[in-house]
């Protein structure tokens, strides 16, 4: 993976540390300081490797962190690179972890703000706007959004994410077939081993959780915490489903009519 512009001498991560600083919180009752992983008030996370991937339930908080680290590194809440505003946030009603930020420090060494924040739910306006972008330049536009959705994903990833810096992705498997999460767990791992990529992840699937020398945590009504992917109930769940199919939809699926 070739990179176009060295930024630092120093290897990924970049970004080494955040931590909450309960001063600048008003209420711990309100979202999202009321998440799980913030309920002791002293919330810190630590980056030791180059490719950090968080998993956990829905709703626990692993968009609103990446929303978070993603406004630390000055990117807009919707994704995209440095300066994008992909979609117009002055209407809106919903809580996004923008406001997270503000009351989060992060530690850096140095300060490679660089790269990208990829996010599924909005990917169909990035592409859009970087279309409108390209065309504004007098420049052909990207067109990702003329392939298949995870077709369109796997282009973007491969011509987005080569340079050196901090890419910051929720959810990349959305749209992706396990050959093509193969796909992306080979280029995560040679941005791992590039040396010069920072890759913060939160995703459901166990094939890009078992990335090799990837830190894996897991949030969970008790917080934060390290794991194993092996321990996730992702994994759990799809060996229980792979050793007995039929027993294990039969379990699942059973509903008490008594």
């Amino acid at each position: 993976m070739a990179y176009r512009k060295q930024l630092t001498r120093l290897k990924a991560p970049y970004l080494k540390r955040i931590l909450i600083e309960p001063a600048r919180v008003e209420d711990w009752e309100k979202y999202p300081w009321n998440l799980p992983i913030f309920r002791g008030h002293d919330f810190e996370l630590e980056f030791t490797t180059p490719i950090t991937i968080i998993v956990g339930e829905n709703g626990t908080g692993k968009s609103t962190l990446l929303e978070a680290i993603g406004a630390l590194a000055g990117y807009d809440e919707a994704g995209g690179s440095k300066g994008y505003m992909p979609i117009d946030h002055s209407r809106a009603i919903d809580k996004s972890g923008a406001a997270l930020a503000g009351t989060l420090r992060g530690h850096w060494l140095p300060k490679v703000t660089a790269g990208w924040f990829f996010r599924a739910e909005s990917f169909y306006s990035v592409a859009r706007y970087l279309d409108q972008a390209a065309i504004d330049a007098h420049a052909a536009p990207p067109d990702f959004l003329s392939w298949s959705h995870g077709e369109g994903f796997i282009r973007f990833f491969e011509e987005r994410c080569r340079r050196q810096g901090i890419y910051i992705l929720d959810e990349p498997e959305s749209a992706l077939s396990p050959t093509r999460q193969i796909e992306l767990l080979k280029m995560l791992r040679r941005m791992d081993l590039s040396g010069t990529a920072q890759v913060i992840m939160a995703t459901h699937s166990p094939l890009l959780m078992a990335c090799p020398g990837a830190r894996l945590f897991r949030i969970s009504r008790f917080g934060l915490d390290p794991t194993d992917f092996h321990d996730t109930d992702h994994f759990r769940m799809m060996r229980s489903f792979c050793n007995d199919p039929d027993g294990f939809l039969a379990e699942a699926l059973y509903e008490d009519e008594a």
